[in-house]
Formats: structure tokens, C-alpha cells, sequence
């Protein structure tokens, strides 16, 4: 990798937290993962720390991932990464991963015995319906507990939000995180549960606009920082959590319960804060050509992902060229920004190991045109 050329890429990204971030605010990822996943991705212990550390964040919640070796019941993998968090020196809180169809119950009470301190399920990977008897008993395993639920809630499911409203529904005193913005059913899942007192949602999404929308239907008091290591960067997050939180109008106190109090206070027992209204209207204002930029930009981490790298290039090109405009108007500043970010990440494409950094500075591009504030004249 082309260390010097991605430092100097990202250094105003970097500067841009550093302005951004409130002094001394504590940060806690809601959603990381340890171990191997089926996939072929995994992460040890130390190298979750130190992605924590490259953004000064003090604690997460983690997870397993959806191990080769879940059979019976996730136990070994639960073992495992509460063993790992016994390691860390507090700054990993366990959550035990669930399947309704291997005794989940028996499950849930040895993990949280254990040391666990909620409740992981992944409908996706795990292939389940939220309208069944198994469900039903994990609520209220949950609510006998006080043990929080993250539920994955992104992409690959089919319809769920009225299954998954009902139970919620049902049991108020669950406290439920919907992890990725609930995007598979953002719209149904914040209108339905408006009036549950305890759905948060996490951040941990590819694309900037369903994090902006999000602001628009749910409290700022209930969307928590969250970035799904190994898949997303917390450091990467911060940024885009940095610049939606402002985008939003969200004041000092607002930003720290996001990126952290929020969930300290669920985490150390001090319960959630009091929810006020969403904090921004309906519309999203974008600049025509930062809308282009986005448009084909945010096209070209799905494509390497896909395993598709030529139309990854192609639209790194076309968000290239869309960069080079000779009337830029009030956004000449984001363009450049924006431009050097993509010219460095369209280098770093030319070798294997430049394939994640790369991902990085587009996602941070991509963050910049989605939340760049017009020019109030």
C-alpha cells in the first residue's frame, strides 16, 4: 500500500474530526464482532482494540460472528468472545449470539450466567420469522434480564417490520437496538415503534442519506454511534457520525449522547435519556453537483464488495470526473476535498492491499458530498 499517498488523503479527514468532535466526548461502538465468520472475514482481540483506538473509542458491545463453529447453539463462539472480553480491560461488553431453532433459552441463561450482558440475533443469517413461540420466549428472556436485543435490521431480509413491531410491541421494557439504521424497514419500523420507549438504532450503514434520513424519523436520543468491525472502520464512522450530527443542527449534548452517552447510560445502568422530537424536517438539500459526485462515488464500494472491480473503476471515474468542474460555485471547496480523496483511492485500487484504504477515503468522499450544507444565500 502506498502508505505517504493515503496519509495525505486522509489527514483532512482527520482534521475535520478533530473540529467536529466534542472535547473529551466518550465514544462507544454498539455493534463489533469478533472471531470468523463463514465468509472468509474475522478479527482478533487486539486488532479490535486498535481499530477502537484509531478513534478514541473507550468501549463496544461485541459479538460473535456467524462462525463455522456455531453448531450447537453458538456456544463455543459465545465462549469465546466473552472470554475475550475478560481480556480487554472492560472496554468490551458481551453479547451473546442466538438461533430460535438450537435451544436459544437454555442458550441465552448459560451466556448471560456467564458474563453476557445482551442478546445478538441476526434474522438473515439465521433464517427466522419474529412471529413464533422461540420469540416470543427470547423477549422475554430479554425482559426478565434486562438484557438488551440487537437485532440486525440491514440489508438481505425480507419484509419484517410488522412481526417485529407486534413483539416489540408486546414487551415495552425490552430495550431493542436496530442495528444498521433498520434500512430493511426504516420507514414502517420508526413509525410503528415511535411509542416504544427503549428502540435505538445504530449507524453502522454503507450509505450516508439513510443515516441522514434517519435523524429525520427518529430521536437523536435514540440513534447510537456503531461502525460492524470487520466489516466497517470505527474511525471511518466517526466521521460520517461527525458530519451528519452537524448537518442535523444537533447541539453539544445531542452529538455525546450519539456517539456514546446514550449507551453508557444503558450499559452502567442508568437507563436511557428522555426522547425529544427528530431533530431535522422531511427534505434533504444536496447540491446538484455534489449530488453527482455521491451518485456515482457511493456506486463504487458496493462493485468491489460484488467482486466487480472493473465497474468499481468505472464509477470511481465517472465521480472523478464529475469532481472536475470549472464552475464550481459555492461547493469549489468540498469538490477539491472530495476530488483528492478519490484521485488517492483510484490509486490505491492498482494493488491488493490498497483495496481497503481506498474503501475508506471513498466512504469519507461520499460522507462530504451527502452532508455538505449549502450556502444559506
Amino acid at each position: 500500500m502506498n502508505d505517504p499517498l493515503y496519509a495525505d488523503a486522509l489527514a483532512p479527514f482527520l482534521t475535520e474530526v478533530q473540529r467536529l468532535r466534542p472535547p473529551d466526548a466518550e465514544v462507544i461502538d454498539a455493534h463489533t464482532h469478533l472471531g470468523l465468520d463463514e465468509d472468509g472475514r474475522s478479527l482478533a482481540l487486539d486488532q479490535l482494540l486498535a481499530q477502537l483506538d484509531a478513534a478514541d473509542a473507550r468501549r463496544a458491545c461485541v459479538f460473535p460472528l456467524h462462525d463455522p463453529e456455531r453448531t450447537p447453539a453458538y456456544s463455543t463462539p459465545n465462549d469465546r468472545v466473552i472470554t475475550w472480553a475478560k481480556e480487554s480491560d472492560g472496554r468490551l461488553t458481551p453479547f451473546c449470539r442466538l438461533d430460535p431453532a438450537e435451544d436459544p433459552i437454555g442458550e441465552g441463561e448459560r451466556c448471560l450466567a456467564a458474563g453476557a450482558r445482551g442478546i445478538k440475533l441476526h434474522p438473515r443469517a439465521q433464517d427466522f420469522v419474529f412471529d413464533s413461540p422461540e420469540m416470543r420466549a427470547i423477549f422475554a428472556l430479554a425482559e426478565r434480564t434486562r438484557a438488551p436485543i440487537l437485532i440486525h435490521a440491514g440489508r438481505g431480509l425480507p419484509p419484517l417490520a410488522d412481526g417485529l413491531a407486534d413483539l416489540a410491541m408486546s414487551h415495552p421494557n425490552v430495550v431493542l437496538i436496530l442495528a444498521h439504521g433498520a434500512i430493511c424497514d426504516q420507514g414502517i419500523l420508526t413509525s410503528r415503534l415511535a411509542d416504544h420507549p427503549g428502540v435505538l438504532y445504530d449507524i453502522s450503514c454503507f450509505f450516508p442519506l439513510d443515516v441522514i434520513e434517519l435523524f429525520a424519523r427518529a430521536p437523536a436520543e435514540r440513534i447510537v454511534f456503531a461502525s460492524d468491525p470487520p466489516y466497517g472502520l470505527p474511525a471511518t464512522t466517526l466521521y460520517m457520525a461527525l458530519r451528519v450530527t452537524a448537518q442535523a443542527g444537533l447541539d453539544e449534548s445531542a452529538v455525546r449522547g450519539v456517539l456514546g452517552a446514550t449507551m453508557a447510560g444503558l450499559l452502567d445502568g442508568h437507563g436511557l435519556p428522555l426522547a425529544t422530537p427528530p431533530r431535522r424536517g422531511a427534505s434533504i438539500t444536496l447540491a446538484g453537483r455534489l449530488a453527482r459526485v455521491y451518485g456515482y462515488a457511493s456506486l463504487t464500494g458496493p462493485a468491489l464488495f460484488a467482486g466487480v472491480p472493473e465497474q468499481a473503476l468505472a464509477m470511481l471515474d465517472m465521480a472523478l470526473a464529475a469532481c472536475r468542474d470549472p464552475e464550481p460555485g459555492d461547493v469549489s471547496e468540498a469538490l477539491e476535498a472530495i476530488g483528492s480523496a478519490l484521485r488517492a483511492a483510484r490509486v490505491l485500487l492498482e494493488s491488493p492491499d490498497g483495496v481497503r484504504p481506498a474503501i475508506d477515503l471513498v466512504y469519507r468522499a461520499i460522507v462530504r458530498a451527502a452532508t455538505e450544507l449549502p450556502d444559506p444565500t
